[in-house]
């Protein structure tokens, strides 16, 4: 046996991930089970949950492969750190406090808590891990691989070359042949918009994306003076507007204030209305989120061309913390050579767990591929204690005795306008719902998507919501390249058809939606209860966002569940064959 334990802790979402034998038997972030937003700390939770996952203890490991190269990442931070003095003095005293605590010894806490031996410990370079992530748990053969975040040791970005093909007898191989290098990064530039339109770092970029379906990008010549994209795809930007590589507390300066015309938006104040429309002000904001869009897309598009320059090959696997951006992956088969596209379903630093388990297994025990991702099911499965959960909270249910059943009680409830939480199986690895944390709505209600924002989540009113629909009806709804693989794990947003807007207003916002493609023979019991809806409504779609509340992870547990749905306006909770409704 073969086992490898891959590591991601200390930045953002820490994250462990197991492969026996070549097959990945469990993943999943620190989060669902610490409940803090984007755990960094160590994941003794999740390396627990794997272990048992797999049947085996620590001591079976072969190897335990960390998602980055500790000693060089703190090159950087000093080099940074220096460069930057005086200004920089107390973020850099309070980084190598950090370093000095916890990230410099993470050999040693590996071994301490896992009882390994150094020898066992592995370390794979922070964009390597991104790019086998995507590229080992792909179905290609061979491909040009990019990889595009915020920052790992110095990359930002990579471009590079990738073969190994899924049942062949030869090692993978990933090589990285250009890299991009820090302060200038596209993923640490969007964040700086994030924190200037007002929303959370390495938590709000996805906000940017709804707002700038708002506005429009008249401020574009404004950041093409502070960010020069050349012709490769690489960027350098001006750091005179930015201060994020010597200040932890901003990212932004005045000068960037004043070339925008005007002070980042306060966070307090709530976006937009839908029946008055946008203020002036508001309006800004929303042009500002369009321009920084807009950007991002030429900038993705500028590297996936180079990639496809130096590398020519039909297939792209991409990943990194840009990669969560589905307007962008939508433009990387629009505007490139690219004929197919690969990104996994935890294309952030908590994929990078994943990532480095697989290269360390194949590139470098050389042991060849047996695995691709089509599901992202691998978290931790609470069926065997729902009943005792429902126990000690006193809560009553019914159980009903079949899938049939369930499905069509749920079907109807929801065609009645009801919203339900929905808690299946394992838990989904990455920050998507796909159907087993998910909740769940009738997608044709016109208010349904501000029903769900102001009750259920306690979240923005412009946030827009996904559509769950059947793989093989999808094309009836929307266009775009939903054969493709990111399409199951809800990374494309894509066009909705002539009269889909109409007919399905809560899931399509201003002619778009971030599709999620069902399929049956891998989500059997959501593409039946999906059937069902269509048979009462006439559309195989439902609304799908994931089963959590503002500022929390996503549930986990049955308890989690409770009281999630206890504390919304959620109507009915389903957890396996258990249904309790509420009032």
């Amino acid at each position: 046996m073969t086992a490898v334990l891959g590591l991601s802790c200390y930045f953002h979402d820490s994250a462990a991930a197991l492969i026996i034998d070549g097959q990945v038997v469990a993943a999943a972030e620190e989060e669902r089970f610490s409940r803090v937003k984007h755990d960094a700390s160590f994941p003794d939770q999740a390396i627990r949950f794997c272990l048992e996952q797999g049947g085996i203890t620590s001591r079976d490991l072969t190897a335990v492969a960390f998602y980055e190269e500790p000693a060089t990442k703190l090159g950087r931070v000093l080099t940074s750190g220096i460069a930057g003095l005086p200004r920089s003095s107390s973020t850099l005293t309070r980084a190598l406090g950090r370093w000095g605590r916890e990230k410099l010894w993470i050999e040693s806490t590996i071994c301490r808590r896992l009882g390994v031996r150094p020898s066992r410990v592995t370390y794979v370079d922070h964009h390597l891990s991104h790019a086998a992530s995507s590229f080992l748990a792909s179905p290609f053969a061979e491909a040009a691989t990019l990889t595009i975040d915020g920052v790992g040791e110095w990359s930002t970005a990579t471009i590079g070359q990738a073969s190994g093909a899924v049942g062949g007898t030869s090692p993978a191989q990933i090589h990285n042949q250009l890299s991009l290098d820090f302060p200038h990064s596209v993923g640490l530039l969007y964040s700086a918009m994030t924190e200037y339109l007002g929303f959370e770092v390495n938590e709000g970029e996805f906000k940017v994306m709804g707002m700038a379906a708002y506005g429009t990008p008249r401020y574009r010549d404004k950041l093409d003076q502070v960010c020069t994209v050349h012709e490769d795809g690489s960027l350098t930007l001006d750091m005179r507007y930015f201060a994020f590589h010597r200040d932890e507390k901003t990212s932004l300066t005045p000068r960037l204030f004043d070339l925008l015309g005007a002070p980042p938006r306060d966070a307090r104040r709530p976006f937009g209305d839908e029946e008055d429309g946008l203020t002036s002000d508001e309006q800004h904001y929303a042009d500002v989120a369009a321009s920084i869009q807009e950007l991002c897309e030429d900038i993705v598009v500028a590297m996936a061309q180079e990639a496809h320059r130096r590398s020519p090959s039909d297939n792209l696997a991409y990943a990194g913390g840009v990669a969560l951006n589905g307007l962008a992956n939508r433009a990387l088969l629009d505007r490139t050579p690219f004929q197919n596209l690969y990104i996994p379903p935890a294309p952030g630093d908590s994929g990078g767990a994943l990532g480095a388990a697989l290269y360390t297994y194949h590139a470098l025990i050389g042991q060849p591929r047996s695995y691709v991702a089509r599901t992202a099911d691998l978290g931790k499965d609470y069926s065997e204690c729902i009943e005792k959960t429902l126990g000690e909270w006193g809560v009553k249910s019914h159980r009903y005795d079949s899938d049939e059943m369930v499905v069509d009680f749920v079907a109807d409830r929801l065609a009645a306008g009801d919203v339900v939480g929905w808690h299946q199986g394992r838990f989904e690895w990455g920050p998507r719902a796909l159907g087993h944390r998910s909740i769940l709505a009738d997608p044709t209600r016109v208010h349904m998507k501000a029903t769900i924002n102001k009750k259920v989540k306690f979240r923005e009113q412009f946030r827009p919501f996904a559509p769950a629909v059947l793989a093989d009806k999808a094309e009836r709804y929307f266009s775009g390249p939903l054969e493709q693989g990111p399409a199951r794990f809800m990374q494309f947003v894509v066009p909705a058809r002539e009269g889909v807007a109409e007919a399905l207003p809560a899931v399509v916002h201003f002619g778009t939606s971030r599709v999620q493609a069902v399929h049956a023979d891998q989500s059997p019991r959501l593409a039946s209860l999906i059937e069902a809806f269509d048979s009462r409504s006439g559309h195989p779609v439902l609304l799908n966002t994931s089963f959590n509340l503002k500022g929390e992870p996503i549930v986990a547990s049955p308890a989690d569940a409770l009281s999630t749905f206890y504390r919304s306006g959620l109507d009915l909770l389903v957890m396996g064959d258990h249904v309790i409704v509420k009032g």
